[in-house]
């Protein structure tokens, strides 16, 4: 037996309200937000962070500086990759 139209769109609401909450509140005042996928301002701010110890590095000869500085945008490339994210999330079923 199928199920109901009402059933699947409750069913599609609450998994939404577990994976984004700021998203599905926004969506419920009629304003809505980006979704998580797409708010990347910390990988920004770490991406800014770890190059400018990248430069800071290079300009001023010290190594520490600059290997700390390449190891930091290395993480903060990361940050940036959304799927990777949804590949280790289990699904809750």
């Amino acid at each position: 037996m199928p199920q109901s139209d009402d059933d699947w769109i409750a069913g599609l609401e609450a998994r939404l309200r577990l994976d984004d909450p700021r998203f599905a509140h926004g969506f419920g005042r009629g304003r809505p937000r980006r979704p998580r996928e797409y708010r990347r301002g910390r990988a920004w701010l770490a991406m800014t962070l770890a190059l400018s110890a990248v430069v800071v590095g290079a300009v001023l000869p010290h190594g520490l500086l600059l290997a700390a500085g390449l190891v930091a945008a290395a993480c903060a490339v990361n940050l940036f990759d959304t799927s990777r994210r949804r590949r280790l999330r289990l699904p809750r079923s």
